[in-house]
């Protein structure tokens, strides 16, 4: 019955919450509230953090596609953490890098449980509104878009469920708190089904093999007890899954195509030469568009993925053979070399075949230090790592753009890789920015990238503690039957089931990226694959890396910033930088020199000529010191009297050489032996006990002389 004015009260009677604990930590999930137009919908409670989950698909596939179009976001709100966003408009932009990576760490392991022949747009977004330090909003996300895809209906082979990993102490720790992330040398997300991992992504200190599958096998068993939760939540409100419309190429058709020309593929294909490859493949394309002019565009595109794809499996499989010619664990041709970019900081380039990379390093003041604007506790990033891919590289005629999510993620994986083995800001007092350009691309460039990279980093005269080396290794599957091979190039990684990233030193593992095409990997898969990227880490680093440089230089270069750092009392920063910044801007303007104080007394200086940063070292030094009696300073003299000479020692910091501490003889003027602005040595005779100070400048020359005499 309509009411006439008012409004009844909306009571949610679909609306619940299910419960349990996720180490330790109370995980909600609220549904039937909120959100009601999405296909599905949850919010998740992980302790205080809340993430708002959806997920919806388009009612009719995307036409003109030959992939299934999947959208995975994951978006960070500021006033999650209480903050206001630093912008000129104060409100959220574009997705930082925090949140693309995450996008891509939930991606990863969703898209290939997806009908591979569904074209329906499918847009996944988890928001988080609510951030608790201690309860990752990644792995909130993570399992509320598991749940509310399981729960939709949705076309999906899941749901899956995701864990965190750190290694405190030595001991394997779940889901770690933000005290524990801190002091963790291990920063492993793990995703998996039931019954096999999906997803591996990883940051460790050089942490080895076996710790990090142990690692993963326990990351495994609290995952199956978040699938038998989610299960149950399907169980009782799941929708049935919907029948999708099929679009694909006639298969009777790409039978007859494969019957056809099958030879004709594998002749073209048995090269190590991509664009050889690819020129051969041409005409072959060109007689099958005759051949069937009903096929489009579209249709001949996946003619030819499924034809290639086909070649380069039953070569795998049947005959053990790859399509370059290569052994199952033989690494294409390696070379490396340093120092190819004269007016750079630091250059290294690495080339693994037809895959090349050149990075850069450049070395600047701490001032220049990213500004981080999302939900992280870092307000700044020292070391920075970009990677581009520009289309020269691919062989192909159009503009470059802007970095897309790939860009940002092999930039963020080489960063990841490389961390561990960077010298502490107290050890060299710079921030660090690595630049990668791929030249050419057959595969893995992310892991040449890594190899790039620490020759450049070696080059620039950054000591960093070991050599890190990159390394893919690819996998092929049918049925029970699999076989992994080291090191694949493009067709490999396009027509395999997976690529398995590696970065690491000899000592152990820095980095890991598994992205795959299955619905997923037995740990036998993954510890065969530890064990060759291992084999082949130690290898290029030995035969390649080391060959090139020996060692970091022992000197940064002539065109690089001069950098020194020190320590001083809390107390003194007010005087180091003076009233209204005077003394600061003196000394700057004066030693041609940049000068940064942190809150906790870390200064940093930086100029291009040595001589200056020491000199501006030297005063900031003798400011922040109270003068000792009997230490000798180089001063300025500032004032003359009848009586003795003003010396400042330091800006602020000025004493008396009385006319008779002068010279080693009887002086009868001040001006015969000093005028104002001349720089003298003087010694500290005596501070009184109003703090006047007084100096003598025969004192510190007769010191002077016997230390050089002896």
């Amino acid at each position: 019955m309509a009411i006439e004015f008012g409004s009844r009260k909306e009571t949610f009677d679909n609306f619940k919450v299910y419960e349990t604990m996720l180490d330790g930590r109370p995980f909600k999930v609220e549904m039937g509230k909120m959100c009601g137009l999405s296909n599905a919908s949850a919010l998740i409670r992980y302790g205080e953090t809340c993430v708002m989950c959806n997920v919806v698909m388009s009612p009719k596939p995307r036409e003109g596609v030959d992939f299934f179009p999947l959208n995975v976001e994951y978006e960070e709100k500021l006033y999650a953490a209480g903050r206001i966003p630093g912008s000129f408009m104060r409100r959220e932009g574009r997705p930082g890098e925090r949140a693309i990576l995450t996008s891509r760490v939930v991606d990863r392991p969703m898209r290939p449980l997806f009908p591979k022949e569904m074209r329906n747009d499918v847009c996944i977004t988890m928001t988080v509104m609510s951030l608790d330090p201690d309860c990752s909003p990644e792995i909130a996300g993570m399992i509320g878009a598991s749940l509310v895809t399981a729960v939709s209906e949705i076309p999906w082979n899941g749901p899956i469920g995701g864990v965190q990993v750190g290694l405190v102490d030595g001991e394997i720790v779940l889901n770690p708190t933000q005290e524990q992330r801190k002091k963790s040398d291990l920063a492993l997300t793990v995703a998996a089904t039931m019954d096999k991992i999906v997803m591996i992504e990883a940051g460790a200190n050089e942490v080895d093999e076996d710790t990090m599958l142990n690692a993963i096998k326990a990351a495994h068993v609290e995952i199956k007890k978040i699938i038998t939760f989610i299960n149950g939540i399907v169980a009782e409100r799941g929708k049935p899954k919907i029948d999708f419309q099929v679009v694909g190429l006639d298969m009777d058709v790409f039978h007859a195509i494969k019957e056809k020309y099958l030879d004709d593929f594998k002749a073209a294909m048995d090269t190590d030469d991509k664009n050889v490859r690819d020129a051969a493949l041409l005409p072959i394309m060109d007689k099958i568009a005759e051949e069937y002019p009903d096929l489009t565009e579209a249709d001949l595109d996946l003619v030819s993925y499924k034809m290639q794809k086909y070649v380069v499996r039953r070569w795998l499989l049947d005959e053990g053979k790859r399509v370059d010619g290569r052994g199952i664990n033989e690494i294409r041709p390696l070379a490396a070399e340093v120092g190819i970019l004269p007016r750079v900081h630091g250059s290294g380039m690495f080339t693994r075949g037809q895959t090349q990379v050149l990075t850069t390093c450049t070395l600047g003041g701490t001032k220049d230090n990213q500004l981080m604007d999302d939900l992280t506790d870092e307000q700044t990033k020292r070391y920075i790592h970009h990677y581009n891919f520009p289309p020269y590289s691919v062989g192909e005629a159009r503009a470059p753009r802007s970095p897309g999510r790939r860009e940002i993620g092999h930039g963020a994986l080489a960063e990841r890789a490389l961390v561990p083995v960077l010298p502490s800001l107290e050890e060299f007092p710079y921030t660090i920015r690595c630049v990668s350009e791929v030249l050419s691309s057959n595969g893995s460039t992310s892991q040449a990238s890594i190899c790039g990279s620490t020759l450049a980093l070696m080059d620039a005269g950054v000591p960093i503690k070991a050599p890190v080396a990159g390394i893919s290794c690819g996998l092929i599957t049918e049925g029970d039957r699999w076989m992994t091979m080291l090191d694949i190039q493009g067709v490999e990684d396009f027509h395999g089931d997976m690529d398995f990233k590696v970065g690491g030193t000899r000592k152990g593992i820095t980095a890991i990226q598994m992205d795959i095409k299955i619905d997923g990997l037995t740990l036998d898969i993954i510890a065969d694959a530890f064990e060759k990227t291992k084999k082949a880490r130690d290898y290029i680093i030995d035969e390649v890396i080391l060959k090139a440089i020996p060692a970091p230089r022992d000197h940064v270069s002539k065109y690089a910033p001069k950098q020194k750092s020190t320590v001083i009392s809390v107390d003194k920063i007010r005087d180091v930088i003076g009233s209204g910044g005077k003394v600061i801007q003196k000394i700057c303007a004066e030693c041609d020199v940049k000068i940064d104080i942190n809150e906790d007394g870390h200064v940093f200086i930086l100029g291009v000529d040595q001589d200056n940063v020491d000199r501006a070292m030297y005063i900031v030094e003798t400011i922040a010191k109270d003068p000792e009696v009997g230490a000798i300073y180089k001063g300025k003299v500032t004032r003359l009297m009848n009586f003795g000479a003003f010396v400042e020692i330091a800006p602020g910091k000025e004493g008396l050489v009385h006319i008779s501490k002068l010279e080693n003889r009887r002086v009868e003027k001040v001006e015969d032996v000093v005028s104002v602005g001349d720089e003298v040595y003087v010694k500290v005779t005596e501070i009184d006990d109003q703090g006047r100070i007084n100096l003598s400048r025969k004192d510190a020359m007769n010191d002077l002389a016997r230390r050089n005499n002896g």
